[in-house]
């Protein structure tokens, strides 16, 4: 088993911390010299033993990370090597690991929050990242994190230092690094190690010479790769092998490892990825049938056993490798011609074959992945996709609004990437067509918001879609009528209130295909008398159904609501107001307060971005990761 840490955030402590930071700077901007002169004499207080605690000492040490870009170059150089030495210096005369822990925790912070001074410092700067590198194998609780949280940051910032020929240097230090690397991770958990293949991976990504960096990856990713050649070789002999707790664990950090490097490197990751892929497809199809074999002997309570839990952790971390590599991928032809075609039988074959229990969610990830990567490119390959996922998850989620929340979510993305992306798809099957539209009705009447505005999203690009296509009659006489009936529903109904944007939106759209005679076929031809329009039918439907709907509404007063409705449908924000009048009137939505998220939503933001831009016009008020560096800077 795996710990996980989860970050918690406490909103309170968070605003009192951002505004210290922020007074804090703005002290710095009045008068270097004195917040200079106060912070020194301060530690000269710790390095002397008559103020010393942890506890000062670490808010001492926030304060001087917090001012990092308010002072000038020059000033940030004398103060920071000052800060560092003594910092070092009060590490080797304090006794303890105890103390030595919190001083060099409080180190790693400080280089930090400096990234403009380590960049212009390179023995600085390298200096720095040995030291990072002692730490790690530091046994105290949380240096050895800190550590690998600090390289990262640097090496992000400082990427280019890294992987170009210093002065003084025999070889760039990520050459030095990879050659090193077996020994400076040996001490550090898995998760630790995943941190520091990302950090190094920022390193060889900042390589522009496209051989050399080929190269670099090569000797990054070497140790993972001979520990995968060896468990593959086993594997070709003895395919049990592959089910020993010891080789799924070694599989699984290995997946992780190589999809961190991925994240950091984006499409120059390709190289490596095709030296492991087919492998990959394979492991994924070996543990496919162990899991099915288990399951046949077992019951469906075998999924919940440690052997199938780790060979499901293996299946989905390589989805999620290979989603992120799609993501980051700059050759859509080429994922196209080699990446899918090996996918598809072991992915989506699997996820039919298997039990609802032992379906992986990440599947319907990945292929939403691809088709917003590939859009119509996809096209081809989506009737497959479809066919395999879309019954299968359908009758999964339908029997309530809870179960399988994951794969819930992922087929609604699905179904919204292929309309948007590969419409013509969808009206390759009039039965399958059918089920969409029920199922994205499904989507809108959750509780749950984001299932629910993915569903209305989905409607509305669909009405789009329909409306430029040749199969616009059909679709408005068979579904439309039933859809403005369930949109009414959810739109009345103060559980789904914060969809409201996008109800109105699909509302004065649905209208304005009426009112503008952009359906020119009867809506339902056996209801309406000769010589009717939709629009006269149409406002006396409604009119009806919410007379019988609200019997607390004067009939008079409806037909003037629903009439409204009609003549605004043009103007969504008129039309927006009148439907929250409409709504108001109904006694449904009490003073109509959840009518206003947008508005709220928006005055949120407008007040965020007002606030982004005063602090960017303040140096040294927006912390130094938060800031998009120039890539001339690495």
């Amino acid at each position: 088993e795996e710990i996980l840490g989860e970050p918690m955030k406490d909103s309170d402590a968070i605003t009192l911390y951002k505004t210290m930071r922020e007074t804090l700077v703005y002290l710095t901007h009045l008068n270097v010299d004195d917040t200079e002169n106060i912070m020194l004499e301060r530690l000269a207080l710790q390095v002397d033993g008559s103020e010393w605690s942890w506890h000062n000492l670490n808010t001492l040490c926030w304060a001087i990370g917090s001012i990092s870009g308010a002072m000038g170059e020059e000033d940030e150089k004398r103060f920071l090597v000052t800060v560092i030495k003594d910092l070092l210096g009060l590490c080797e005369m304090k006794r303890g690991k105890d103390n030595k822990a919190v001083i060099a925790s409080n180190i790693m912070y400080v280089v930090g929050q400096y990234p403009r001074f380590l960049r212009a410092h390179w023995k600085f700067l390298k200096t720095v990242v040995n030291k990072l590198f002692e730490f790690m194998h530091e046994m105290h609780p949380g240096v050895q994190d800190m550590a690998c949280d600090t390289f990262v940051k640097i090496a992000q910032k400082c990427r280019r230092k890294f992987s170009i020929l210093q002065v003084g240097e025999s070889m760039p230090f990520v050459e030095e690094l990879c050659l090193n690397l077996p020994s400076i991770v040996s001490d550090l958990e898995p998760s630790q190690v995943h941190t520091f293949y990302e950090a190094v991976g920022y390193m060889v990504q900042s390589q522009s010479d496209m051989t050399q960096r080929d190269i670099l990856l090569g000797k990054l990713m070497e140790m993972p790769n001979l520990t995968w050649q060896n468990i593959m070789a086993q594997a070709a002999t003895d395919i049990s092998v592959l089910r020993e707790p010891a080789a799924m664990k070694n599989i699984v950090n290995i997946i992780k490892a190589n999809e961190r490097v991925v994240v950091a490197l984006g499409h120059p990751f390709m190289p490596q990825l095709g030296r492991l892929y087919i492998d990959l497809l394979n492991v994924y199809k070996a543990y496919s049938e162990a899991i099915n074999a288990a399951v046949a002997s077992g019951g469906q309570y075998v999924t919940s056993t440690s052997a199938v839990r780790g060979m499901r952790a293996v299946k989905r971390e390589t989805l999620r490798l290979l989603e992120s590599f799609i993501e980051r991928s700059e050759d859509n032809e080429l994922i196209l011609s080699r990446f899918v075609p090996p996918l598809l039988d072991p992915v989506l074959g699997d996820y039919v074959r298997n039990i609802p229990e032992a379906r992986d969610p990440e599947v319907l990830s990945l292929f939403t992945c691809l088709i917003n990567k590939l859009q119509g490119l996809m096209t081809s390959e989506v009737p497959r996709v479809f066919e395999a996922v879309f019954k299968t998850t359908l009758d999964m989620i339908t029997k309530n609004f809870e179960d399988f929340p994951e794969a819930r979510l992922n087929l609604f993305n699905l179904l919204r990437a292929i309309n948007m992306h590969c419409f013509p798809a969808l009206l390759s099957n009039a039965e399958n067509f059918g089920l969409i539209i029920e199922s994205i009705k499904w989507a809108f009447k959750h509780t749950e918001r984001n299932i629910a505005e993915t569903g209305l999203n989905t409607l509305l690009e669909l009405f789009q879609n329909v409306h430029l296509s040749q199969f616009a009659t059909d679709f408005h006489q068979h579904y439309y009528l039933g859809l403005l009936q369930d949109l009414f529903s959810v739109l009345t109904d103060t559980l789904h209130s914060p969809g409201f944007k996008l109800h109105a939106q699909i509302l004065a759209h649905m209208l304005q295909l009426v009112e503008t005679k952009a359906i020119a076929a009867p809506l339902d031809a056996a209801k309406m008398p000769a010589g009717m329009d939709n629009s006269t039918f149409l406002r006396e439907l409604l009119s009806n159904m919410f007379i019988q709907s609200f019997p607390n509404l004067a009939p008079a007063t409806t037909k003037q609501l629903v009439n409204g409705l009609f003549d605004n449908c043009r103007d969504q924000s008129i039309f927006k107001q009148h439907l929250r009048d409409f709504l108001v009137s109904l006694k449904e939505f009490g003073g109509g307060d959840d009518l206003f998220t947008e508005e709220r939503e928006a005055e949120v933001a407008a007040k965020a971005a007002a606030v982004q831009k005063r602090q960017e016009a303040v140096p040294g008020i927006i912390n130094p990761h938060a800031i998009a560096d120039d890539m001339n800077d690495y």
